[in-house]
């Protein structure tokens, strides 16, 4: 009875495994299963049930091939013995690192502490003339002026010509314009936003610009060929050179200092007449000292340019100047963000340096 089992045993497998390419599908998928069958192992009962299914003496996995691999022709032998010795070889290193996993305790994250301070963020920080500028821009919002804008690639008209700067006029030399093409340019000020204002809305109108600008300037501690400009037009009947005055002191004492010194110099600019330059007393040494670097020792700083409307740009604009004035200013934030925060050098404000911007901090 036994030797009838043993050779029907044999029968079987020759039909199940006729060739070595059989027997090499077999084997593969055994490695497969048992790479799947390895996860699911959670204690030491589960390993030694995978390590009797695959080694076991009778029924084993692989045990099973070592008997099936005797039906094989006698040529396909060597190879089929040395894949089984491939395979047994990694079920037992598996099943050692099985075991090895299990005995080591469960390790454990950090502790957290809830008391400590948690990580600080890198927060970026309002850049110094932004802040600076928002801080113009609420004083004259106080005031009652609205904020207008505009493109930065103008006409040459907008530019120059609305705004009493005919071809050829000398003045036009001080802009030191950076021309694109035909009559396009990029704007030297914001004046044109006067113009297109001016244009579009009848008086009353009282209002600030601020806005990028660009010149043909060579960088150095003071100058560079794009800057921040702010300024302001007020038109409407009855205004005088003593409300522009008024209106700039107020704003450059709300800026600096109730206590700030302020003075007008007669100058000369082709959209206003009569033109004013507007100085203030040095910040850094209150006009005490003659070698100071700031004002070179005459206790005074140039801040910015004004003027009331010259009648050919009300005319231009279609505006009768015998029935309405106004006045206008100009000025670089840079220029007075630097005096204001005592930097020395314009090219601070462009370096993108965080420990730089961080110093400043929105009011």
């Amino acid at each position: 009875m036994l030797r009838k089992r043993s050779a029907g045993s044999s029968s079987r497998s020759k039909t199940l495994l006729p060739d070595l390419k059989t027997f090499r599908t077999a084997v593969d998928a055994l490695r497969t299963k048992l790479d799947g069958e390895c996860a699911g192992v959670r204690d030491a009962d589960g390993l030694e049930d995978l390590r009797n299914r695959y080694l076991g003496r009778k029924r084993g996995s692989v045990t099973l091939l070592f008997d099936q691999m005797k039906t094989l022709p006698a040529a396909d032998k060597p190879a089929a013995g040395q894949m089984l010795n491939v395979l047994k070889t990694k079920v037992q290193e598996k099943l050692a690192a099985l075991e090895e996993s299990l005995r080591r305790p469960a390790t454990r994250g950090p502790e957290i502490d809830p008391t400590l301070p948690g990580e600080r963020l890198a927060w970026g920080a309002a850049h110094p003339l932004r802040i600076f500028q928002r801080e113009i821009e609420s004083i004259f919002e106080e005031m009652g002026f609205g904020i207008e804008d505009g493109p930065e690639i103008e006409s040459d008209y907008y530019n120059f010509e609305a705004l009493n700067f005919p071809p050829h006029h000398p003045a036009r030399d001080d802009w030191d314009t950076i021309y694109l093409g035909g009559d396009l340019l990029l704007r030297t000020h914001t004046s044109p936003v006067q113009i297109r204002v001016m244009e579009k809305r009848k008086p009353p109108i009282r209002i600030i610009i601020p806005g990028k600008v660009y010149r043909r300037e060579t960088p150095d501690p003071t100058h560079a060929a794009m800057f921040f400009q702010v300024e302001g037009l007020v038109v409407d009947r009855g205004i005088t050179f003593a409300h522009l005055k008024g209106t700039l002191e107020h704003f450059l004492k709300r800026l600096f200092g109730d206590k700030l010194k302020t003075r007008f110099r007669p100058s000369f600019f082709p959209f206003t007449e009569p033109s004013a330059e507007v100085d203030i007393e040095c910040l850094a040494c209150g006009q005490k000292d003659p070698a100071c670097r700031v004002c070179n020792g005459t206790g005074w700083k140039e801040i910015l340019g004004s003027g009331m409307v010259d009648p050919q740009v009300f005319k231009n604009v279609n505006i009768d100047p015998e029935q309405y004035s106004g006045w206008a200013f100009g000025m670089g934030v840079e220029r007075i963000a630097m005096f204001a925060y005592g930097i020395p050098d314009i090219r601070h404000f462009y370096e993108n340096d965080l420990r730089f911007n961080r110093q400043f901090q929105l009011k």
